[in-house]
């Protein structure tokens, strides 16, 4: 706060001198010689009193006064008039109209003049003094507002905070405890409000016995997270797995684990600890590890077929030539037969192995399901006995199944034999069709759902998980290759569906399989005896790395009358070309080849032969690349009767025909 001014007004610089004399030791004098600077000088700031002479030229004291009253911030400054004359009642009622709160005449009393003015000076000041004081109290109590606002913000948010982390603690599958540090049985002394939603009992529930916690835990976990438990203190907290029997009866799988909280002193005070529900990652865990399983089991099914289908290739090719060319007995013939049957057993086997893989060929198409029913009934019938009874329901649906439907009549015959194989003292097979989703799927699509039940023994909750693992079995030795389920459970995966299996152990066993469906009516085709086709005389280049491979099938295609030159690589095929040799009609040749395989191989000699039908043979499912291939070329699998070889060069001619003179293939469409 800072020193009172008084303003001093008289036109003589006279008495402005001695009057600032008078008055300095009471307060800043700030002196005008006229009203109009005087007005000025009240514009920049407040003043204690005004000393204001009555006569002066120009503006006179009572029109200066009237200015200052009519001014909203000077109307309150107290004006003293100053005058020399003029003492009548009637000049001083005008001056006191004016604003004026007191006179001083002239000559000037310098102690009467002091003392008046010292009442407004020490007015003047106390009300600053009392300004200044309400200004700190407002903002002090501005500032006391404001923290406490902050104050209630933050306590606001903070709720909204504990409100929030609340939320989403109750929201997580997660327990939070507090339970004290002595060893024994577990009795928390906090539990969070979802211990209901993870575990179905409430926290008086816990209270109630003293091994209530333990006698829940899994037998096969139970010693062992005792164990851990008990060592919690030495160790400072625990982390551990186990299996809990929750209210409904379920085991679920509880990840427990805590810390030692202590004191200042360093003393134990308690755990706090959380426990959460994991049973889901353990099923997904568990779903993974199978899903490895069965990758790891397919690729090694794949490279087994590879091999055993060129073994089988030889087999069967040489078999059909000792028939050709040999004279046999009855005898001889009958052997022969029968090594036959048991290399198209192995075949068999092969395609089971593959269709568990999900490696094999398919040829989707679409099939009426009471059809299917027909045809499937038929080929079970001779096998059920008079003990098994059968009950086929096939109602009109509006969908057909789209599937290859030799593999999927194979997967039913399947699940019925194993279903007659689950009732040896008789009962009933139901078999039923039906327009459904996928359960738990999102896709919208529908599929054909086809329900195989019976009333057998049904199958153990302990194995359900591995029954479609290839070659497990639960049958006799002898009776079975363990391969029938995964077949199935393979075929209906790669088919775009889904397989599930329902079973308690006495209570039988319902297999629902989903397979892709469509609006499309089965079409009806006739298949020309491309036996008959003439292909003799025809030249072929045969590429194979197995010496035994490519000695039967060469014999075979030479004794059909074809002109055979065979190489036992593609290097050596494409050198054969290179070396200017007379363009071939059919290029055969195996995919799977040291060095370059078989889509190279085509590759380099159609760039020298363009004219060449191809043909590329497999003993091995090689993935989506072969499939978008086929319209390019014939691709067949091993092992390969005869019949087939030459449907397949029928084709390849036709198709290199074709690609030669386009305007036939207009033609004939």
């Amino acid at each position: 706060m800072g020193r009172a001014r008084i303003l001093l007004v008289d036109d003589d610089e006279r008495n402005l001198l001695a009057l600032t004399e008078v008055l300095d030791d009471l307060a800043d004098v700030v002196t005008a010689t006229s009203g109009r600077e005087a007005l000025r000088h009240l514009l920049h700031g407040e003043f204690a009193v005004i000393l204001l002479d009555v006569f002066m030229p120009g503006m006179d004291g009572y029109e200066t006064a009237q200015f200052i009253r009519e001014r909203q911030q000077t109307a309150r400054i107290p004006i003293i008039f100053l005058s020399a004359v003029n003492k009548e009642t009637e000049h001083l009622m005008r001056g006191y109209a004016m604003g004026a709160v007191d006179y001083v005449f002239k000559p000037v009393d310098a102690l009467i003049l002091k003392s008046k003015v010292s009442v407004f000076v020490d007015l003047f000041n106390m009300r600053a003094e009392i300004d200044e004081k309400s200004r700190r109290e407002k903002a002090l109590l501005d500032q006391n507002f404001k923290a406490n606002t902050e104050k209630l913000i933050a306590e606001r948010e903070l709720r909204l905070a504990e409100q929030r982390q609340a939320a989403i603690v109750a929201s997580l599958p997660l327990v939070l405890y507090l339970e004290p540090v002595e060893r024994g049985r577990r009795k928390p002394s906090f539990v969070s409000a979802n211990l209901a939603a993870v575990t179905g009992y409430e926290m008086g529930d816990v209270e109630q016995g003293d091994d209530f916690w333990e006698s829940r835990i899994h037998p096969d976990d139970r010693e062992r997270v005792i164990a851990a438990m008990n060592n919690r203190l030495e160790r400072e907290g625990w982390s551990v797995h186990y299996r809990w029997k929750g209210a409904d009866g379920a085991y679920r799988h509880l990840h427990d684990q805590a810390v030692l909280l202590r004191a200042r002193d360093g003393s134990a005070v308690e755990f706090a600890g959380s426990f959460f529900d994991i049973s889901e990652r353990k099923e997904l865990e568990t779903q993974l590890l199978q899903a490895q399983k069965m990758d790891a089991i397919g690729q090694l099914t794949g490279g087994v077929a590879h091999d055993f289908n060129n073994l089988l290739a030889s087999v069967l090719g040489g078999l059909h030539l000792l028939q050709r060319r040999v004279e046999m007995t009855d005898r001889d013939k009958l052997i022969v037969d029968q090594m036959r049957h048991a290399a198209e057993q192995g075949a068999e086997l092969v395609r089971r192995m593959m269709a568990f893989a999900r490696k094999q060929d398919l040829t989707p198409v679409s099939v009426d399901p009471r059809q299917l029913c027909q045809s499937v009934a038929g080929l079970v019938a001779p096998t059920l006995g008079g003990r098994i009874q059968i009950e086929w329901q096939c109602p009109e649906i509006d969908a057909y199944v789209f599937v290859d439907r030799s593999q999927l009549e194979l997967a039913l015959v399947n699940l019925i034999i194993n279903a007659r194989d689950a009732m040896p003292d008789g009962g009933t097979i139901r078999v039923g069709f039906n327009v459904s989703t996928i359960p738990g799927s999102q896709d919208p699509a529908k599929f054909v759902q086809i329900t195989v039940s019976d009333e057998g023994s049904g199958i153990p909750a302990e194995i359900i998980d591995r029954v479609t693992e290839p070659f497990f079995t639960t049958k006799e030795s002898g009776k079975g290759t363990g391969l029938g389920l995964s077949m199935v459970a393979g075929f209906v995966q790669q088919s775009g569906g889904k397989f599930e299996i329902y079973s308690d152990s006495g209570r039988g066993t319902t297999i629902d399989i989903y397979v892709p469906s469509t609006d499309k009516p089965p079409v009806q085709t006739i298949v020309s005896d491309e036996d008959e086709v003439d292909i003799s005389g025809r030249s072929i280049l045969l590429v194979d790395d197995d010496a035994s491979v490519r000695t039967v099938i060469g014999e075979q295609l030479r004794d059909i009358g074809l002109k055979v030159v065979d190489v036992d690589s593609g290097t050596a095929a494409v050198r054969y070309v290179n070396e200017g040799a007379k363009p071939l009609e059919i290029l055969l040749t195996d995919f799977a080849m040291p060095g370059m395989n078989g889509l190279d191989t085509i590759s380099a000699i159609k760039e020298r032969w363009p004219g060449v039908g191809a043909i590329l043979m497999t003993g091995y499912a090689d993935g989506d690349a072969l499939d978008e291939l086929k319209g390019q070329f014939q691709v067949v699998r091993k092992p390969i009767t005869l019949p087939q070889l030459k449907r397949a060069i029928a084709h390849a001619l036709e198709l290199a025909d074709l690609a030669a003179h386009p305007a036939r293939c207009v033609a004939k469409q």
